[in-house]
């Protein structure tokens, strides 16, 4: 970090000192404007990086984008758009725009039921606000996209905090749409003039969080992400968009324009490693995985061969290396071969993805599942048997959110 920046630095924790102790943010609104003039929103988030490392709390932090947003509005406002049709910037911009207009139209519906008498005189009303409601709960696809694949390609580059803001934001934005879900599904256990009440405060505060959401992103957190981040990565992260999926209100995603986009770079495999499509593992590793699971697992190959058994702490059913290289039906009581040859017929002919038991045995209650293992063509490659106790499982009631 420049000399410059290191003295902006500096400041900014002074403003941001003041801030905490209850200054006026609109009296700290000229300064801020000279600190950050010239600066761009690369180097505000790097800022903001080397102020969390020195022990800034998040928190704080937020109040710096706060009064960043209220000092640039005015001219980000006037912005072109980010990116061209298709790309993954303006797929999301494109929502945030979507969402704004559904956030509006709540309100509206909030100001006809509050010059309402009861729920009987707006039945379309209730219906249009479970409509809304229904298309809110659909943007969750949205913020997963960002959560799980562009924010990690932000932090790649060293841009860390202004995402875990913004997650942070998102679950604020998930806990009002929560309140918005439960005050529907229980309108009618509520007086009128209650539920009017409650749905006034909750479509306000979340007009006002996603308008501000969406502003920082819109105008910080994306011209950053576009600065820093090359081509090719914006063609994975597309990549990766799509089979996510989008919300059932997304505009049909633009292909992106192929020949601006560079394809990603080849990564040279680690000596010793098994490349995989979603990553690298040692053979070690891939052998510890499979025996620290709490199930057992059996592969069988296409020609019904048993070709490999995991070692878990706590097998259920005995297995011995001797069975490796046999045909599987020679390993099952002859009572039982019509239904293990009935399974591996269904599933070479593709009549069936699962076969599944469950039987008490030796105290324990023993889920078995059988899957078919196909490559990407869809031809069969084996099955594979997974065998689990599930009688602790069955006793989980309600939730578990700490350790």
């Amino acid at each position: 970090m420049g000399d410059m920046l290191r003295n902006k630095k500096e400041v900014l924790k002074g403003l941001l000192k003041r801030l905490h102790q209850g200054a006026d943010p609109e009296e700290i609104k000229e300064e801020f404007r000279e600190v950050l003039k010239g600066v761009t929103s690369p180097e505000i988030a790097k800022l903001e990086e080397e102020l969390v490392r020195e022990g800034m709390p998040a928190q704080e932090i937020r109040k710096l984008c706060d009064v960043h947003l209220a000092v640039f509005k005015e001219s980000l406002e006037k912005a072109k758009p980010l990116a061209p049709p298709g790309h993954p910037i303006q797929i999301l911009m494109e929502e945030h725009q979507i969402m704004l207009d559904f956030a509006a139209k709540l309100k509206n519906l909030t100001e006809i039921v509050k010059s309402a008498r009861d729920f009987d005189s707006i039945p379309e009303g209730m219906s249009k606000l479970e409509h809304i409601a229904k298309h809110f709960k659909e943007s969750e696809n949205h913020y997963l996209r960002e959560e799980n694949v562009l924010f990690p390609y932000i932090e790649k580059h060293g841009i860390t905090q202004p995402p875990k803001m913004m997650w942070m934001e998102h679950d604020q934005i998930r806990e009002i749409k929560k309140t918005l879900y439960q005050l529907l599904e229980t309108h009618k256990d509520v007086g009128f003039k209650e539920f009017a009440e409650k749905l006034e405060q909750v479509s306000a505060s979340l007009s006002e969080m996603l308008s501000g959401h969406f502003y920082k992103e819109n105008n910080i957190l994306f011209p950053t992400a576009l600065k820093v981040m090359s081509e090719g990565e914006w063609t994975e992260v597309r990549s990766q968009f799509d089979e996510l999926g989008y919300c059932c209100f997304t505009p049909q995603p633009a292909a992106m324009a192929a020949e601006k986009m560079e394809k990603p770079e080849s990564k040279p495999e680690a000596k010793g490693m098994v490349s995989f499509e979603t990553g690298n593992l040692s053979e070690e590793e891939i052998e510890s995985i499979f025996n620290s699971l709490p199930v057992d697992i059996t592969f069988v190959d296409k020609d019904d061969k048993v070709r490999y058994f995991s070692q878990s702490k706590e097998r259920i059913f005995v297995r011995t290396k001797a069975v490796l290289g046999l045909k599987v039906q020679d390993c099952h009581p002859r009572k039982s071969l019509h239904v293990v040859n009935q399974i591996l017929e269904d599933f070479k002919k593709g009549k069936r993805e699962v076969a599944e038991f469950w039987i008490n045995f030796e105290g324990k209650l023993v889920h078995i599942r059988y899957f078919p293992v196909r490559n990407k063509k869809g031809e069969y490659l084996g099955c594979a048997e997974a065998t689990q106790d599930i009688a602790n499982l069955k006793k989980i009631k309600g939730e578990k959110r700490l350790l």
